[in-house]
């Protein structure tokens, strides 16, 4: 309960974004089954946003793949960030742990965790955060394929897709450096829209990676020389 409490309030803003990842999900072309498929077996919105764009644009299996497993390698931080609190549990309780990591659920228990020491029984603070969130996200899916499904295709609702990446660019753009990636990774993806196997999206994203980080360590430099 003290979990289901501390993520209350994140809980409404999964509402829309789940929906919009099963209308993804019809607007590239999968079927139902296969939309929640996506929802049961990744549990990651902004990596089946991505991944819902490659399909409908055609792009190659592996390709798609990578770019999902690329998208979510922050987890591989979170897991490390948690190991100290949860490792010690069985590999049965890491498993639905693992399973069951977001964003939401891990900015929430981490706090918690570093705020009140060491505790045995975290992992039920943590399943009341968690829980909740993977609840209401098959929900919101399922809602949302039904809603794609049922809206005429001459509606073209997928404009959706970028309008939720512009809600979640625009909030971290804070300094020079996620400036230069964002504008960057931008471009170069526009300007490779028609590149063979559809790898405009990955070619931007590597782009944009890299002028974030050349942007870092320029004004890292520039702050240690002055």
């Amino acid at each position: 309960m003290d979990g289901l409490r501390a993520i209350a309030p994140m809980l409404p803003g999964v509402v829309p974004f789940g929906m919009t990842t099963g209308i993804a999900a019809t607007e590239a072309g999968l079927d139902p089954f296969m939309a929640m498929g996506m929802s049961l077996i990744i549990f990651a919105g902004a990596a089946q946003l991505v991944i819902a764009q490659l399909i409908g644009d055609g792009a190659l299996p592996l390709i798609i793949v990578l770019t999902g497993l690329v998208i979510n390698l922050r987890m591989v931080m979170y897991s490390a960030s948690l190991a100290p609190y949860l490792g010690h549990l069985s590999t049965r309780w890491k498993a639905a742990i693992a399973y069951l990591l977001t964003d939401q659920a891990y900015a929430v228990s981490i706090t918690r965790f570093i705020h009140t020491g060491v505790d045995h029984h975290r992992q039920w603070f943590y399943m009341g955060t968690a829980f909740p969130l993977w609840v209401l996200w098959l929900l919101a899916t399922a809602l949302g394929i039904w809603l794609g499904a049922a809206v005429p295709p001459g509606w073209q609702i997928g404009f959706a897709l970028p309008l939720v990446f512009l809600v979640l660019l625009v909030p971290v753009i804070r300094d020079r450096p996620s400036a230069a990636a964002a504008l960057t990774g931008g471009g170069v993806a526009l300007a490779a829209h028609d590149a063979p196997y559809h790898l405009g999206l990955t070619i931007g994203a590597i782009a944009g990676v890299a002028a974030g980080v050349t942007a870092e360590l320029m004004l890292y430099r520039r702050r240690h020389s002055s």
